[in-house]
């Protein structure tokens, strides 16, 4: 299933444009709502958030970003909470889903992403535009909101800067999550902000691919047999070990569900990183291009 919502701003700058400087979501009356539903009758049941969250199989840090209205629910959670809490509380909960899937509308996809990156168990990244936001140093954040139309004000700039750095905690906070980056070499050889942009964004890949749980790869400039020609994509699998894909471009993205599709993603992904350099060979040429500045 495809799933399309409007937004505003560049490709992989817009996934935080939702963001406060708090780095939550701005909330909806009808997400705080819902929230508000889900926690009475967690109470109602004499139920921490956390003896709540493993029961529903999910973080209790998530539980409470939807208490607080600052995460889209995943359907699943229905269901789930009718094994915790009983039939009646899930119907009561079931109406507010319902209403709140009217209410949010367009907004509600990337609330829906953003949970679903969270709690994925893997993540998968192809990006050739820009480098994608989890990976990108300060400078390089800024140098993207520099050029970001129409122009926003100095508070609000401020806001996607502290929002996106705050994202990049995922890192820290998923230990056990494995985050897989593919990137043309082209943005790298671009030079984009200067530099001294590049040089920081040069030093943070490095750090980066240090980590045990981040794996990145470099497509080479020049790769004859390259499968990534129809564009960025992501791809996650949750819990369950499903998996859902994400694209965006411009003023619109998609969500994708529908099983078909994704594993057609999954098999474009997986032929990108055959082609790629490996990690090592990765590192290799991000410390010579460091080197070279």
């Amino acid at each position: 299933m495809y799933q399309f919502t409007g937004w505003t701003g560049p490709v992989t700058a817009r996934d935080d444009m939702r963001m406060t400087k708090d780095s939550e979501p701005e909330t909806s009356e009808s997400l705080k709502t819902f929230g508000a539903v889900l926690k009475a009758l967690r109470d109602e049941a004499g139920l921490t958030q956390e003896q709540f969250a493993p029961r529903v199989r999910y973080s209790a840090t998530y539980v409470a970003k939807m208490e607080q209205g600052r995460r889209f629910p995943p359907k699943e959670l229905i269901p789930r909470t009718e094994e915790v809490l009983g039939a009646p509380a899930a119907r009561v909960l079931g109406a507010a889903y319902r209403t709140l899937t009217r209410k949010v509308g367009l907004a509600s996809w990337f609330l829906r992403w953003a949970g679903i990156e969270e709690e994925a168990v893997s993540l998968l990244t192809y990006e050739c535009a820009v480098i994608p936001g989890l990976l990108q140093p300060e400078p390089y954040i800024r140098a993207v909101f520099d050029r970001y139309l129409p122009h926003i004000s100095e508070e609000q700039y401020e806001q996607q800067v502290v929002a996106r750095l705050a994202r990049q905690r995922l890192f820290k906070e998923r230990p056990n999550t494995s985050f897989c980056f593919t990137i043309e070499q082209a943005l790298l050889e671009r030079h984009f902000g200067g530099p001294e942009v590049t040089q920081a964004l040069l030093d943070h890949l490095l750090e980066q691919q240090r980590r045990r749980n981040v794996e990145i790869q470099i497509m080479p400039l020049r790769q004859e047999d390259h499968s990534g020609f129809e564009g960025p994509m992501r791809l996650a699998e949750t819990a369950d070990h499903r998996w859902v894909g994400y694209v965006e471009a411009h003023d619109s993205s998609v969500l994708i569900t529908e099983p078909k599709a994704f594993s057609a993603m999954l098999q474009r992904y997986g032929k990108l990183r055959s082609q790629a350099l490996s990690p090592q060979d990765t590192t290799s040429l991000l410390e010579r291009m460091r080197g070279a500045l």
